[in-house]
């Protein structure tokens, strides 16, 4: 479930240069029925600020940007909106009670933005009441309700995303599509997100941003489908050394996950099923773990019931191998075959069981 994957370390698009507009900054004016809080806060270029609020409206003047800039605007209760600025005004418009609904008008870069949101608005507004069942159930600990959130959201998170391929193929020449491909390389293997970006413009390309998701994508492609996994080896609980290539001539589904990561310790049970179902027919799995504490990480194998090998540096995110293959969100798996070449990643609930069942019918 892609809106709870706890994402850190994702690859900042603030599109902070090579595009040359015209200097002077921008402004935001807003106009929201409710809003009664002395002060709005916004957040952009990695810096904070705020604008004093009177009768629900409030002004604000921004410094000269280089190329679009993306702002979090909120009331420290309620989160306004994201958008982006150019150099020209942006207008905030709406009802406090509704921040869904709450109208932001811009530049090009945002009119591109709100023309994605426009396409999506219904299927955001049902995965948003299934991913409160999905946190309900999650907090309740009901595998019958995870399950069916799971596989209610499936074909709406497909259908978004391929709503939003498509808009990155028929927008070539805006910094949404590059922020979107941004995005799109958890979900898609290298080849996919690297033929979305070839299609972009040249100058959108040649960004700074441009540069840096070119980057991000040679890491991928360590990662992608056809690959040899790296071998590596790290301690078990009890302190003893595991090696990946001790599993070799079984499908092994190397999980990278943490006792801390709510979203992985929701997605635990699916993986169990799925060991449970194939691993008399030659599948397993390697955790490793993104821990620090020993103990808590111990516990949540515990906890969970994980009846797999698990590895740790507990080191956090300067895992090694997390590191060598780029990997700045968990749950994060990688499907490797027995001869060891990665074969999927990122299976997540039913896509897990169903490419199990392609490869161990």
């Amino acid at each position: 479930m892609k809106a709870s994957t706890l994402i850190l370390g994702l690859i900042s698009l603030s599109f902070f240069a090579n595009a040359q507009q015209k200097k002077g900054g921008y402004t935001i004016n807003g106009n929201i029925l409710g809003l009664k809080s002395p002060y709005v806060y916004l957040s952009v270029n990695g810096k904070s600020d705020s604008a004093a609020v009177k009768d629900g409206k409030f002004s604000y003047k921004g410094e000269n940007v280089t190329a679009p800039s993306k702002v979090t605007l909120h009331n420290k209760v309620v989160r306004l909106g994201t958008f982006y600025v150019e150099n020209v005004p942006v207008t905030i418009k709406g009802d406090l009670d509704k921040p869904d609904d709450i109208i932001i008008t811009g530049g090009k870069t945002q009119t591109d933005n709100n023309e994605l949101s426009a396409s999506k608005k219904n299927i955001d507004e049902q995965l948003n009441k299934i991913y409160e069942a999905w946190g309900t159930a999650n907090k309740a600990k009901d595998p019958v309700a995870l399950a069916k959130a799971d596989k209610e959201m499936e074909p709406l998170e497909e259908h978004s995303k391929q709503l939003t391929i498509e808009f990155i193929k028929t927008h070539p020449a805006s910094y949404v599509s590059l922020e979107k491909i941004n995005e799109l390389t958890y979900e898609l293997d290298y080849a996919a997100v690297s033929g979305l970006f070839q299609g972009l413009s040249p100058v959108i390309k040649a960004s700074g941003a441009g540069k840096k998701v070119e980057t991000s994508l040679a890491v991928l492609k360590k990662g992608s489908n056809g690959q040899k996994m790296i071998d590596f080896t790290q301690n078990n609980p009890s302190g003893k050394p595991v090696s990946f290539s001790s599993f070799k001539g079984k499908y092994v589904l190397v999980d990278f996950w943490a006792s801390w990561c709510g979203p992985c310790r929701g997605e635990n049970p699916n993986v169990v099923k799925a060991y449970n179902r194939f691993s008399p027919k030659g599948f397993t799995v390697l955790g490793v773990s993104l821990d620090q504490d020993g103990t808590k990480w111990k516990k949540a194998i515990e906890d969970d019931k994980l009846p797999w090998d698990q590895v740790s540096e507990l080191n956090g995110w300067k895992n090694e191998v997390a590191k060598y293959y780029g990997i700045n969100g968990i749950p994060s798996n990688y499907l490797v075959d027995p001869n060891g070449i990665i074969v999927a990643r990122n299976l997540r609930g039913e896509q897990l069981t169903k490419k199990l069942e392609e490869l161990l019918p």
